[in-house]
């Protein structure tokens, strides 16, 4: 009897799943230069194939840019791999004279993977998950099904040739919703490592299983007058252009003070930058946003020549970006949200602390906890901004999309970056393995700590005084510990 689609899906990841426990019950027990030996092999693995795999993701999906594609792949291979190579995830990671501290793998992990970045997410969430000693199951966005699976496929084959248990990284091929709940929930599954959409995420983290997830990225780039106005065009349109906006930290919106905003258009002008008329604004947002302000996925990582013929507007051939003048901040300006696009909002403020105040309007409606970008050489303007955002990345004259995963700042390499619990998510760091495995603590006595002089509560018989000093002292702390919590001691 053939089981039904869904029934089929589910099934599916039940036998993937006891694969991976089986697998990692193995591995658990591998050495420091084991563990280190498999993830080498997968960082060349991902090298070899990371052009192969952009080409798989950009014919499936349609999204993005290949040259940068196969940049994120070999960045989720070389450059993770060169931050984390060395760190200790097995056995006694710290050892002092009184205190230990030794790693312990989390178990099983479900890796949620995003259309935008279907491969390089695979190749990072396996190469941090093998690092401290974890197997990983894949669960992969139906639209990018194929690359996703292949990447996984890619990893693993490297993986068991270099002594890694078979199974342990794999990824599901039957896919509904159906199969990602099971992944979610099932008994086996340890951590939900979520990458993808508010809703999926939020479906993580209510599944009751330990989750790191990201919040959406509604990133504002603040230019402050003293910035370089031309490299700071030069880095917000590299930035919003990388793999044409499918990074999460890509920036969302220019916000710029009112006495260098001519320059500074002309700048970005320079770097292909395409400003539209107020009339081209209304018709670009009904093409990229939908009716409840979140973004239509036709245009997810589309070029902007794509987005204006679908918007019934012409624009140049050599334009990179669409830029939007918006008037204010929420619904009445769909183009103020987050956009995995090529499309940029644009504000004029007439100040720093206006801009201030605009930014945060910008993270109240999609960002909270994510990350902004302000190009200056202001370090007072830099600290205000640092000090009142309600965001974890403050990424200075950089371009946001490559210096909130790393690339271009010295944040640990990921493409997982936590919002923390003002984006409702429980990192609120880059992930790396040192987020994916339990610490162990192994503890010495040292001292018996002071207690103060305690007199006899009246009517009370005094105590005789039997055993040895230290146990006397030991007694009467838990004597005074229980007298606190209103017990008798028997």
């Amino acid at each position: 009897m053939e089981l039904d689609r869904d029934l089929a899906s589910v099934q599916q990841v039940r036998n993937l799943l006891k694969q991976a426990k089986a697998a990692q019950d193995v591995l658990k027990s591998f050495s420091q230069a084991q563990v280190d030996d498999i993830i080498k092999a997968m960082r060349d693995a991902g090298e070899a194939e990371a052009c192969r795999l952009a080409a798989m993701a950009i014919s499936e999906t349609s999204m993005g840019k290949y040259e940068d594609k196969c940049f994120k792949n070999y960045f989720a291979a070389k450059h993770v791999y060169d931050y984390i190579k060395d760190m200790k995830t097995a056995g006694i990671i710290d050892s002092r004279e009184k205190l230990w501290k030794i790693a312990e793998p989390v178990g099983v992990i479900a890796g949620i993977v995003p259309t935008t970045n279907p491969t390089s997410t695979v190749i990072y969430k396996a190469m941090i998950a093998l690092k401290s000693r974890n197997a990983i199951v894949f669960s992969p966005h139906p639209t990018a099904a194929r690359c996703t699976a292949e990447a996984a496929a890619v990893m693993n084959r490297a993986a068991v040739a270099a002594g890694a248990p078979e199974g342990v990284i794999s990824c599901l091929t039957n896919i509904s919703m159906e199969a990602t709940q099971e992944l979610m929930k099932n008994p086996i599954t340890s951590v939900i490592l979520a990458t993808g959409g508010s809703a999926l995420v939020k479906a993580a983290y209510s599944s009751g299983k330990p989750a790191l997830g990201v919040g959406p990225g509604n990133v504002p780039a603040f230019v402050e007058r003293t910035a370089d106005l031309a490299k700071a065009a030069e880095y917000i349109i590299a930035g919003k252009t990388f793999d044409n906006g499918t990074i999460c930290a890509s920036e969302q919106a220019i916000v710029v003070e009112e006495c260098v905003a001519g320059e500074l258009i002309q700048q970005l002008k320079r770097y292909g930058a395409h400003f539209l008329e107020p009339e081209e604004v209304e018709k670009v947002s009904r093409v990229v946003m939908l009716p409840n302000n979140s973004m239509n996925p036709r245009v997810v990582g589309r070029d902007p020549q794509v987005i204006a013929k679908m918007a019934g507007i012409n624009v140049p051939q050599h334009a990179k970006c669409l830029v939007a003048p918006l008037n204010g901040v929420g619904a009445q300006w769909p183009l103020s949200y987050e956009k995995l696009t090529t499309v940029l909002g644009f504000y004029q403020v007439k100040d720093w602390e206006e801009g201030c105040e605009k930014c945060i309007q910008l993270l109240d409606i999609g960002g909270i906890g994510h990350s902004l970008a302000i190009h200056t050489t202001s370090e007072a303007i830099v600290r205000e901004f640092a000090l009142r955002k309600p965001i974890f990345r403050v990424l200075v004259n950089t371009p946001s999309a490559l210096g909130g995963v790393g690339a271009t700042t010295e944040l640990a390499p990921s493409f997982t970056l936590g919002c923390g619990t003002w984006g409702g998510s429980s990192v609120s760091e880059n992930v790396t393995p040192l987020h994916l495995i339990n610490i162990k603590w192994v503890a010495w006595h040292v001292a018996i700590p002071e207690r103060p002089a305690i007199q006899p509560a009246a009517g009370t018989p005094a105590t005789s005084a039997a055993g040895s000093v230290d146990a006397q002292i030991v007694q009467a702390v838990v004597e005074e510990v229980l007298k606190a919590m209103k017990c008798n001691l028997k």
